[in-house]
């Protein structure tokens, strides 16, 4: 039953027919050829042309020597994860992890994907804050991190939504502290940031990178990830140890620990067939955030924010955060929410109500780390150098998604279907 029928505030507005996305695959037709060679030339398994052209090309779209093509970005994070804790502290005995009894710097705002590899590798992650500017790592946290735990030797850091973080003052502070950087691109491919002076694409920026080609992300396998480096050493380790981590005999031989993470020829055929469209997306995606920022910029709501003098994003998800003086009472349990409407005022969750209620698809914002119940014991530093009470002024990361949602961010979404979305938003705030 939808609540919102009866509500005066949006009389004269039905729910589309169709429902709008947040962000669904968008398939051109070229994804099916390369399926189609790869069935009907019999590879269909873990090796294949389609995997190798798209370690090329993906290689050289984003300026890198090599990729490895991986069964999802979350494989590619726990393999870079893995190499740098080897890189740092040896090769670790079977039933151990690499980063076992070791911190890592994370980022706070992301999801768990990006952190989660730590604990794979028996490490524990140390939540970063974010910065206002990019809803990225704050360097500002990071630097006040390193002066409470010193020995630490590896940050994770992610692009959220797309927006590159503040990757040259993260770079400088990890080389002051001889630290290494996994660089969590899954959901940037395609953005640009300027690092000392030269435009350069995510999944360049850290010592390992990594990307995704989910179902959702900006360019689709319907699953897949890759790693990308410049070193023939670290892409030749994590192809072995994504195949399980045979050596070279004739028979099944194994020093080290592997996994069986490789990507399937006929997913390398749908990422094969997307990649030409990439920068069509891209600037789809752009569109519909600059028509959210003109059409919303009457309501007392900001867009995400990016740096426009340091980076170009994909703008793979348009967001919006609500005025503190404009937030109407929300309050959130742990699989539950209340929230009560005021005039001239709204809350995420009660424009997330309606938009479901006419058939569009917005989310929360990312739930930050140190907020969720697995990682609640994890130190969380912020920019005062200490951590804090959630919702309090300076946890930055709890405010942004206490005031913050995503917005449908569909590429097949119509100006005509954003502009009702749009009109549904203003209606909130009557």
């Amino acid at each position: 039953m939808n609540v919102f029928a009866e509500d005066p505030r949006f009389s004269g507005i039905r729910p589309f027919e169709k429902k709008i996305l947040l962000s669904s695959p968008t398939m051109h037709g070229d994804e099916q050829q390369w399926v189609d060679e790869a069935i009907r030339t019999n590879w269909v398994s873990t090796v294949g042309e389609n995997i190798n052209a798209v370690e090329r090309q993906i290689a050289a779209r984003i300026g890198v020597k090599y990729g490895v093509a991986l069964s999802c970005g979350t494989a590619a994070l726990h393999l870079a994860t893995r190499l740098a804790g080897e890189k740092l502290y040896g090769q670790a005995r079977p039933h151990q992890g690499t980063l076992q009894g070791r911190r890592v710097f994370c980022s706070d705002m992301t999801f768990s994907a990006s952190v989660n590899p730590v604990a794979y590798e028996d490490g524990e992650a140390v939540f970063i804050d974010t910065e206002p500017g990019t809803w990225n790592m704050s360097p500002e946290a990071l630097a006040k991190a390193f002066e409470r735990y010193p020995d630490v030797r590896l940050i994770v850091a992610a692009h959220l939504y797309g927006t590159p973080g503040a990757m040259e003052e993260i770079r400088t502070i990890a080389d002051e502290h001889g630290a290494l950087i996994v660089e969590d691109a899954a959901e940037s491919l395609g953005a640009k940031y300027r690092l000392n002076g030269r435009w350069a694409e995510t999944g360049t920026l850290g010592d390992y990178n990594c990307i995704s080609f989910n179902g959702n992300k900006i360019i689709t396998g319907s699953a897949g990830g890759m790693f990308v480096t410049n070193r023939l050493e670290d892409a030749n380790k994590v192809r072995k140890w994504s195949t399980q981590s045979r050596e070279a005999a004739p028979w099944y031989q194994h020093e080290e620990i592997g996994y069986n993470y490789r990507m399937s020829n006929i997913i390398a055929g749908i990422v094969r067939g997307q990649l030409p469209y990439l920068d069509e997306h891209i600037a789809q995606k752009k569109a519909i955030y600059e028509r959210y920022k003109a059409g919303l910029s009457d309501l007392p709501v900001k867009m995400n924010p990016f740096d426009a003098e340091k980076s170009q994003p994909n703008f793979w998800l348009s967001c919006m955060s609500i005025d503190e003086d404009a937030m109407a009472p929300q309050v959130r349990g742990e699989q539950d929410y209340r929230y009560k409407s005021a005039s001239g005022k709204s809350s995420p969750q009660e424009i997330l109500d309606v938009l479901a209620a006419f058939n569009a698809e917005g989310r929360p914002i990312w739930k930050p780390m140190h907020l969720q119940p697995l990682y609640r014991n994890n130190a969380f530093i912020t920019a005062s150098g200490t951590g804090c009470l959630a919702g309090s002024g300076s946890d930055v990361g709890a405010d942004i998604f206490r005031r913050g949602l995503c917005l449908p961010s569909e590429n097949k979404m119509t100006p005509e279907e954003q502009e009702i979305i749009i009109q549904l938003i203003h209606r909130c705030f009557e």
